[in-house]
């Protein structure tokens, strides 16, 4: 950045944009990956976008009660390799990852080592031209890769999420570098996953949830809908069982395959909550066949836990490739001691002061 900066971050002179990426990596600045330099121009361009100025709050982290602006959310995205127009996007995740409910600090420095998992809805999606079908999770898509890319760089630069220092996950997941999707609406039957949140029809936004690696599955030898989500709920009880049996969210990903299944037989996403709801559940004994023999004796062995609270609590998603019957399970990092929130990214345009 020029050291002519009208903003609040140091500045640094470099020769050009190769020796910014070295200063950027010497320092620990970036998630190992090359990085956009953050001029000043590109800073203001970004805030302009959201509409935001420098200082203006876009949310405080609940715990250390760290200002987040909307500089250092700019900064973030460009680094990230975002374009301006994604700013908005990164601004509604950021705000709702400073929700109390998700606790920002937790799922940043736990061992557990999650991700924030991004699902975005409404009509910016097309706008962006963002992913959400073949590969949904994976490469090729600029907006899904950088709008995910931001909240990292976010996490290590604003919040000290440095692996080893604040973040002290014991193996992460690759969902750390970047985990932002956005639901097949078009060529779904159901109602959008932020809809069903609250969100007004035809209003975009995010969901946002710390999750631990995904978990995919594959049924391809049944027309039952009951079946197809046995399968789902399997991978479910498999993560109470080796991972937490503690009840929260968990975030169900279906591709067309199984979505089609479940269309034929006229089944609801509230159906498909309401038949996990009771089928993943397990016994406190069961831990014995998984090596945890030593704990399931603690407590009442036949106590049955279920990996929901209520059947709202499972986040279903549409979205993946058109071909193949996969889906994919995508457990919480601590259960209800962070929950998934949804916030309107049009609901950005009026911050708070700093």
């Amino acid at each position: 950045m020029s050291s002519k900066s009208v903003l609040a971050s140091d500045s640094h002179e470099v020769a050009d944009g190769f020796a910014a990426n070295e200063l950027f990596q010497r320092n620990g600045w970036t998630d190992g990956l090359p990085i956009v330099p953050p001029t000043t121009a590109g800073v203001l361009l970004f805030l302009e976008a959201a509409g935001l100025g420098a200082g203006d709050v876009v949310g405080i982290e609940p715990v250390r009660r760290r200002r987040i602006t909307g500089e250092k959310v700019a900064i973030a995205a460009l680094m990230a390799g975002c374009l301006p127009e994604y700013m908005p996007v990164v601004v509604a995740v950021v705000k709702a990852m400073c929700e109390p409910k998700f606790c920002l600090h937790g799922c940043t420095a736990s061992t557990g080592g999650s991700a924030p998992f991004i699902v975005v809805n409404g009509p910016i999606r097309n706008a962006l031209s963002m992913n959400a079908t073949h590969n949904v999770f994976g490469n090729a898509c600029r907006a899904n890769a950088t709008i995910g890319r931001s909240v990292r760089l976010f996490l290590i630069n604003v919040l000290g999420g440095v692996p080893g220092q604040l973040d002290r996950s014991t193996l992460g997941h690759p969902g750390k570098f970047t985990f932002c999707i956005a639901e097949d609406e078009e060529d779904s039957a159901w109602t959008p996953l932020a809809e069903e949140r609250g969100v007004s029809t035809g209003t975009s936004a995010v969901t946002v949830m710390a999750v631990e690696s995904p978990h995919q599955v594959m049924n391809e030898w049944t027309h039952d809908p009951k079946e197809i989500l046995d399968t789902y709920a399997a991978a479910i009880r498999a993560n109470m069982l080796t991972y937490s049996i503690w009840e929260g969210n968990y975030a169900m990903v279906v591709p067309k395959q199984h979505r089609q299944v479940f269309a034929a037989a006229g089944w609801s996403k509230r159906d498909i909550r309401g038949y996990v709801y009771e089928t993943a559940r397990v016994k406190r004994r069961d831990w014995r066949a998984v090596g945890k023999a030593a704990v399931a004796g603690l407590k009442d062995e036949d106590r049955e836990y279920c990996a929901l609270r209520e059947p709202d609590d499972l986040l279903v998603v549409a979205a993946g490739g058109p071909a193949g019957g996969f889906g994919a399970i995508l457990p919480p990092w601590y259960g209800k001691k962070s929950l998934a929130v949804t916030s309107s990214i049009a609901a950005q345009a009026a911050p708070h002061k700093g």
